[in-house]
């Protein structure tokens, strides 16, 4: 080759040069600006490192679906919902209400029955004014329970004709029959207080022998989460129910109504609750406003014997 062909040649190499540095400084600048640009797909963070959503004012949650009586009296006022609406019924769920320490007037008698819808009354056997609240009671044609005095764990006295650890089950017998004797025409009988006798077995076999003569049914009003009273009644050959809300364990209105909305929710929960109250004042008011507004929500009202859990078979 010549060498002016040898220096055209050298000639276009060089010139080729800035090109090929300016091609390949654009395509590093694509690669660079391009990643710049396009977001990296991030892995979600754990679960607890996640920012707390922040807190929702929403109704409280409706009670657990398990099949478990609700808590004693102590822990039912720590439990109590705070009031406000009514929840709307789910499916037809029936209500039975109790009410407990009846047979010292007959005033609260009219007051309940202005509810006018079934109560079960619960009579204590040996309060003054417990044969005419019984007879009254009797007239009106209602349900009544014969509300059994029983030793509390707590040192608080039941009241006359108590039924106490100690006794043998022959007197356990003898108070039984004298207190069911005491408040004719019941169908039922409930616990009044009982937290101690309730959770002894050999006690709740001598009593319930004499529910069970006197074909009653019995409502383990659950004062304390050691009671047998339910579980042994079945045991007997007795249809039995439990209580799973106390309505005014905690005083004052505000209260009453918190429990009034749990047992709601729980009898839409469960299709059905058993909730028990005493004639305080505050509690009558409470349910003279809001049972109506119950039923206007689909809410169904029953006597406690509509709610009985039967034997699955003879007693064992």
């Amino acid at each position: 080759m010549s060498a002016r062909r040898r220096r055209s040649a050298s000639g276009r190499r060089r010139a080729w040069v800035p090109l090929v540095l300016a091609g390949g400084l654009l395509f590093a600048a694509g690669l660079y600006f391009g990643a710049r640009r396009r977001p990296e797909a991030t892995p979600e963070p754990p679960a607890t490192a996640r920012a707390a959503p922040r807190p929702v004012r929403k109704p409280a949650p409706a009670a657990p679906r398990a099949r478990k009586p609700a808590p004693p009296p102590a822990a039912a006022a720590t439990a109590t919902l705070p009031a406000g609406p009514l929840p709307p019924a789910v499916g037809r769920p029936r209500v039975a209400l109790v009410v407990d320490d009846l047979g010292r007037s007959l005033a609260d008698l009219d007051t309940l029955a202005a509810l006018e819808v079934p109560i079960a009354y619960a009579v204590l056997p040996f309060e003054s004014m417990t044969g005419p609240v019984a007879a009254e009671l009797g007239r009106r044609g209602v349900e009544v329970l014969c509300h059994l005095p029983m030793e509390a764990t707590n040192g608080a006295d039941p009241g006359p004709g108590a039924l106490r650890l100690g006794m043998t089950g022959a007197e356990l017998a003898e108070r039984t029959r004298a207190a069911l004797d005491a408040v004719p025409g019941a169908v039922g009988v409930n616990n009044h207080m009982g937290s101690g006798l309730s959770a002894d077995a050999a006690a709740m076999r001598a009593i319930l022998a004499v529910v069970a003569e006197r074909g009653l049914y019995y409502l383990d009003s659950r004062t304390s989460p050691e009671s047998l009273g339910y579980r042994a009644a079945l045991q007997a050959g007795i249809p039995a129910a439990e209580r799973h809300v106390f309505l005014d364990a905690a005083p004052g209105a505000a209260a009453v109504e918190g429990q009034f909305r749990r047992l709601l929710e729980v009898a839409s929960e469960r299709g059905a609750a058993v909730g028990i109250a005493h004639p305080h004042p505050y509690t009558l008011e409470v349910l003279r406003r809001e049972v109506p507004e119950a039923r206007r929500l689909g809410y169904e009202f029953v006597p406690a014997s509509y709610l009985l859990d039967h034997p699955a078979g003879p007693p064992e």
